[in-house]
């Protein structure tokens, strides 16, 4: 009987997490394939792969606080309907339009249905999610909604090279809308989970709704989701060109760079259901969230740097497996972290804040990448500039853990 019960109030987070890997395919096979086929999509420079990597993000600042007024007004079921059919023809599109102009508008599109399966998701996992399961809840959904993320680039950066840009971009658009009949068939209902009714539960600690803990979580998710999101996604493909060539031969079989960068990034996402969920069960136990994400934090800023450094093949993909690891490990902890935040207060509301916050740091990450490795040890200023980034976070978070240990002992020496 538990394990039906945990299943069904798990339903919707698993239906959602699929919808929106569908959606996912084809812009993040756009972050391998773009850097290497930017002359398949009818574009006339290199800098015009940054702007197209970004501007779907800077559509979103303006745009997420009209996506969660508006899911103040509609149910979950009809923002996440709005997006699959956004996302599946703006897909379709990038095989249809060519040019600089049509482009921007497409991934201006994507942007706007993204506002949507972001807020959106992230209120289902909040509204959903067993108290105690919070963490556990976040992995599942993270994990599986990046499957998306799996199958577009490494099947698009298998594909592309064989059948073109058009092609691929066409068939994952039509994959999208597959979505669309699971939406629909889904009991995601309007009254009963709008998230704008949920308020402050007395159990929750007070101190994680102060200020500046709130600020921490919001720069905190600027910061990774620039690294992470914008940076790392958007140069792998250039950074494994710029050490080894367009034309890589492991074991004696020559792949292409586009591939090689789709296997390592896609690697990632092959774990994510299962590291992810195991991550945030851990932070679901009695040690809390915050000393794995510290321990989180300073591993990844060893490793950042590192993958800047022309390695052996064999060792740069481990190095480089290994900081992927840590992106997985800090969006999971972080992301449960701002939901613990959210139950505090109203959740559209503080949510909204947060993905704006992370939308600002991926949309700047591709925009100062192509702006920095354009100089002679450009990849060296972002990678090692990262982790100097992640260990100041890691020194902001030691000492909000203190105050937070601090505040609760005082609770429990009041309360006699």
């Amino acid at each position: 009987m538990a394990a039906i019960k945990n299943y069904l109030s798990a339903k919707p987070i698993i239906i959602v997490a699929i919808v929106t890997a569908l959606s996912l395919l084809g812009d993040s096979m756009l972050y391998i394939a773009l850097p290497i086929y930017w002359e398949s999509a009818g574009l006339d420079s290199l800098w015009q792969v940054g702007v197209l990597l970004s501007i779907n993000r800077f559509i979103r600042l303006p745009f997420n606080p009209f996506a969660g007024w508006m899911y103040k007004y509609i149910s979950l079921k009809s923002g996440l309907i709005i997006a699959i059919l956004l996302g599946g023809f703006t897909t379709i599109g990038y095989g249809i339009f060519k040019g600089f102009a049509a482009w921007v508008i497409l991934r201006a599109l994507w942007g706007i249905a993204w506002s949507f399966f972001r807020i959106g998701g992230l209120s289902v996992v909040a509204v959903y999610a067993e108290n105690n399961k919070r963490g556990s809840s976040m992995g599942l959904y993270n994990g599986l909604y990046r499957t998306g993320s799996l199958v577009g680039m490494l099947v698009g950066g298998l594909l592309i090279p064989i059948i073109g840009l058009s092609t691929v971009s066409i068939a994952f658009g039509l994959l999208s809308l597959l979505g669309l009949p699971l939406m629909l068939s889904s009991k995601i209902s309007h009254v009963e989970e709008s998230p704008g009714k949920i308020v402050k539960r007395a159990d929750e600690k007070p101190f994680i709704g102060r200020a500046a803990y709130k600020a921490a979580i919001i720069v905190s998710g600027f910061l990774v989701a620039m690294l992470y999101q914008g940076i790392v996604t958007s140069t792998m493909s250039s950074l494994i060109e710029h050490f080894y060539g367009e034309s890589i031969s492991i074991w004696n079989v020559v792949v292409s760079v586009t591939f090689l960068s789709g296997i390592i990034q896609a690697v990632r996402w092959t774990w994510e259901p299962f590291l992810g969920k195991t991550v945030g069960h851990w932070s679901d136990r009695a040690q809390g969230r915050l000393p794995i994400f510290i321990v989180s934090l300073i591993s990844s800023a060893l490793v950042f740097g590192i993958v800047s450094i022309r390695l052996p093949l064999g060792l740069w993909i481990a190095v480089t497996l290994v900081m992927m690891a840590g992106a997985t490990i800090l969006s999971t902890i972080l992301d449960t972290i701002a939901l613990d935040t959210a139950k505090t207060a109203n959740v559209v509301t503080f949510l909204t804040i947060y993905s704006i916050s992370q939308d600002v740091g991926a949309a700047l990450g591709p925009a100062i990448s192509y702006i920095l490795i354009q100089l002679e040890a450009g990849f060296k200023f972002l990678y090692w500039g990262g982790s100097i980034i992640l260990l100041i976070l890691a020194v902001i978070w030691t000492v909000l853990a203190k105050r937070l240990n601090t505040f609760i002992k005082k609770e429990i020496y009041e309360s006699y």
